[in-house]
């Protein structure tokens, strides 16, 4: 018996607009479906054709497949700590492993191993689409934010500025792990 993913779907296209600060108007004009169609989904009122669910991801600038991916997985609400996706960088043995459920929140925790001696640099556009937090959970964190830098220590949390480049740095012999809390602009 297969559930119905009419209400995950509500809620995935109520968060993703959410998510851009549209309002319904808004997305009524970038969808072509109704502002009344779109308030009705998001209600769970209605539940909306393939050629609606076409249109709002289109909107989103999402595939339909990845919308309805989002949904089915919007039940989410634990991560376990064997289930999570953990990338290693091959050129600096940095690692990133995603803590927070794979459920398209609006919040995304992220924990990086920063190994010794070494410096990571991202452009402005990796900042651009989110608000950003880093709390150092062991080691020193040396952050350059365009012209400012930040030394932070276990404990310490920094809440990043306008996006400008930036690179995180371990100055140290010891590993540095730090805890990014992002949420989407």
């Amino acid at each position: 018996m297969t559930s119905d993913p009419t209400d995950a779907i509500a809620t995935r296209i109520k968060i993703e607009r959410e998510r851009r600060n549209w309002s319904l108007s808004e997305l009524a004009e970038r969808s072509g479906v109704s502002k009344a169609m779109i308030s009705k989904i998001e209600r769970g009122e209605a539940s909306p054709t393939a050629t609606v669910l076409g249109r709002l991801s289109g909107a989103f600038g999402l595939q339909l497949s990845t919308l309805l991916a989002l949904a089915e997985q919007a039940g989410l609400r634990i991560s376990r700590a064997d289930a999570q996706p953990v990338w290693k960088d091959p050129e600096t043995g940095y690692t990133r492993r995603v803590l927070s459920p794979l459920n398209g929140s609006v919040l995304e925790l992220v924990e990086v191993n920063l190994p010794a001696r070494t410096r990571v640099s991202y452009p402005p556009s990796a900042f651009t689409f989110q608000h950003q937090q880093i709390w150092v959970t062991s080691g020193t964190l040396v952050f350059e934010e365009g012209e400012a830098t930040h030394t932070l220590n276990t404990g310490d949390c920094l809440q990043l500025g306008p996006p400008v480049d930036c690179t995180f740095v371990n100055p140290t012999d010891d590993p540095c792990v730090y805890v990014l809390g992002l949420v989407k602009r």
